[in-house]
């Protein structure tokens, strides 16, 4: 099925799912926001079930990234200070090392320039900044290469200042800006050779968006069509899939905003699932797409659309059901196959949500911007099992790795639960 030949494809970027995963890119070891791990917490406070507690000097939306005893943060100094890539032991939370990526780190709305998450094939990890400082390291922290990608290609022309996380894939390091609110320039997407931090193809993603809809701070993801797969990427009001060899663009879905808006700029990422790619848009309409066709597939590659969709979180899917919690906290399962609505409009803790859910051990875990885990039961029927308040400010999403959970927050990196226990 199409999952397992997604998983082994994966293989040299993470580890098969067994007892104890990797997450080496900020939606796992399957560009899914799914562990497969068993046992995992369920409940915790700042003072219960805390394996331990790391010290940080300010928030970011950057996911922790996990691979055997190392942990990577991409770090941001307050205010107007320099960026760091931190590298910390998983077992005890001690920083084994800190490498400068640049200055210039300053807040965007509720974000700042450490957004990207770092990605790691288990030995180099890469990371990149809002200011597009591109730097690969060995676990040493050895510099291997580093480039700038503003300087190479022009200013980054978000409005909220730029956001999205590198793809990693086998060779290659897949990054795109789509931009257009303080720019001119055409939006791109880059394929880069992780090994030497060179661009192999540079292609234009055209989009007949306007104002700040041509702004994407979403990550790209891969779906599989057919024997191979195909990148995907979401913004200026259009889904689009890729050849991986040479950036050229296969095919087409539009249709996320009829009316036209100037503001329809995408936070959330593209998940795909068993040849299905869902895209988010700004609240509604999120549609769902058969990946694979040639051209628009508008009409031919529509499956259904939702018209309660989140603007920041990332849904998740198992394949069978689809999840979507928006920024108020309001939870839905779909068919993931059709779009029926399965149960809907359920609220979890009140609040604001910008990390996106994670699917682990039948719960799905998501943390509100006031510190609150939710723990809900995954399945056809809507229970919350526990709410976790470590009463912080949080924008990142949940990692996992050898049973434990990893929760950032904006003044410490959280591992809770003991390895491989409840």
């Amino acid at each position: 099925m199409d999952r397992v030949f997604l998983a082994l494809m994966l293989a040299l970027v993470s580890i098969p799912a067994l007892e104890a995963e990797n997450w080496p890119q900020w939606r796992g070891p399957e560009l899914d926001g799914i562990s497969h791990e068993k046992n995992l917490p369920v409940r915790w406070s700042p003072s219960d079930n805390i394996a331990w507690k790391l010290p940080l000097p300010d928030r970011s939306g950057a996911t922790p990234i996990i691979w055997g005893d190392y942990i990577f943060l991409n770090i941001g100094e307050a205010h107007l200070g320099d960026l760091y890539l931190w590298a910390v032991d998983r077992k005890t939370g001690t920083i084994l090392w800190k490498k400068q990526l640049g200055g210039g780190n300053h807040m965007e709305r509720k974000q700042n320039m450490s957004s990207p998450s770092p990605v790691t094939d288990g030995k180099s990890v890469y990371v990149m900044t809002g200011t597009g400082i591109f730097k690969a390291f060995d676990f040493k922290g050895n510099l291997l290469w580093e480039r700038s990608i503003q300087k190479d290609y022009g200013r980054f022309g978000l409005n909220w200042g730029y956001a999205s996380s590198p793809l990693l894939y086998e060779d290659a390091l897949f990054v795109q800006v789509l931009h257009g609110m303080k720019t001119t320039d055409a939006s791109y997407i880059l394929r880069i050779n992780k090994d030497t931090g060179k661009t192999v193809w540079r292609v234009e993603r055209p989009t007949k968006a306007i104002q700040e809809s041509p702004d994407s701070y979403a990550t790209p993801t891969l779906v599989k069509t057919g024997d191979h797969l195909e990148l995907v990427i979401n913004g200026g009001d259009a889904v689009t899939g890729h050849d991986l060899a040479t950036g050229k663009e296969l095919w087409r879905g539009e249709g996320f905003n009829p009316d036209n808006s100037p503001n329809n700029r995408i936070i959330a990422s593209p998940v795909a699932y068993d040849g299905i790619v869902y895209a988010p848009t700004r609240v509604r309409p999120l549609q769902a797409f058969r990946a694979g066709g040639h051209g628009d597939i508008t009409k031919s590659g529509f499956v259904f659309a939702f018209n309660h969709g989140p603007d920041v979180p990332t849904p998740v899917t198992d394949g069978k059901y689809f999840y979507v919690i928006d920024d108020r906290g309001i939870v839905y399962c779909l068919d993931a196959k059709t779009g029926a609505q399965i149960y809907g409009g359920k609220r979890i803790k009140s609040g604001t949500y910008s990390s996106s859910p994670t699917l682990a051990d039948g719960k799905i875990y998501i943390t509100s911007e006031d510190g609150v885990t939710s723990v809900i039961k995954a399945g056809p029927e809507f229970e919350v099992l526990a709410e976790n308040n470590v009463n912080d400010y949080c924008l990142s999403t949940i990692s996992v790795s050898n049973g434990q959970l990893f929760l950032r927050t904006s003044q410490a990196l959280w591992c809770i639960g003991k390895p491989g226990s409840k």
